[in-house]
């Protein structure tokens, strides 16, 4: 089971989430969001190296100029795409680095929509609908998840917290790769609480 953990925002604290077993790292490129990142703040730590870490950028609805420009400004891995971006778009961007496309879920019809995006190299993502982008710290129903069909490994996010060890080792799902962490693991909006996500990793990962 792959971690990520989404919404890093503090040089310090990315220093401290280097020393857990995460595998994605997500930094938000989405001026709306509390956690946005490209700031004069996060800068001065632009250097940091996120050890085996794997850099995620998340972006909505940009430009595809902008998404190049943070990809080289911050050396990200992987890009995540959480807006109504098409599978043109996605594609385009494909040629040179995996992408993870978000749809928002809250019934099992929504898993429709993903079958235009197949074929991408990377995952997806699986996020609780909401009127806004973004985290909502809300789960969806877990058990609609046998109703997507698809051939693309996927992340599992939306509200999930500590106490969910036990209903994520529950989910069966083949293609279910990973859980994607945020704002159930904070004390503040992007200062992650790094003793509860040790917690949580080693009782997931049964360590």
């Amino acid at each position: 089971m792959k971690i990520k953990v989404c919404g890093m925002k503090y040089p310090e604290n990315i220093q401290e989430l280097n020393k857990l077993p995460v595998d994605y790292m997500g930094m938000i490129f989405y001026p709306k969001s509390p956690r946005y990142i490209d700031n004069q703040e996060w800068q001065d730590g632009a250097n940091i190296q996120s050890s085996n870490i794997k850099r995620v950028g998340v972006f909505v609805n940009s430009t595809e100029a902008y998404i190049v420009e943070m990809i080289d400004k911050y050396k990200l891995d992987l890009i995540q795409l959480h807006g109504n971006e098409s599978p043109d778009f996605c594609a385009e961007l494909n040629k040179f680095i995996p992408i993870i496309k978000a749809f928002s879920i809250s019934e099992s019809s929504d898993f429709e929509q993903t079958k235009a995006y197949e074929g991408l190299r990377g995952y997806f993502l699986f996020d609780t609908k909401t009127p806004q982008y973004g985290g909502s710290g809300k789960k969806f129903d877990w058990a609609i998840l046998d109703a997507y069909d698809g051939d693309t490994p996927f992340f599992l996010s939306g509200g999930i917290s500590a106490e969910d060890v036990e209903p994520i080792k529950a989910i069966k799902h083949p293609w279910l790769y990973g859980v994607d962490l945020n704002s159930k693991f904070e004390t503040e909006s992007g200062l992650k609480d790094i003793q509860l996500l040790d917690q949580f990793i080693k009782q997931l990962r049964n360590e």
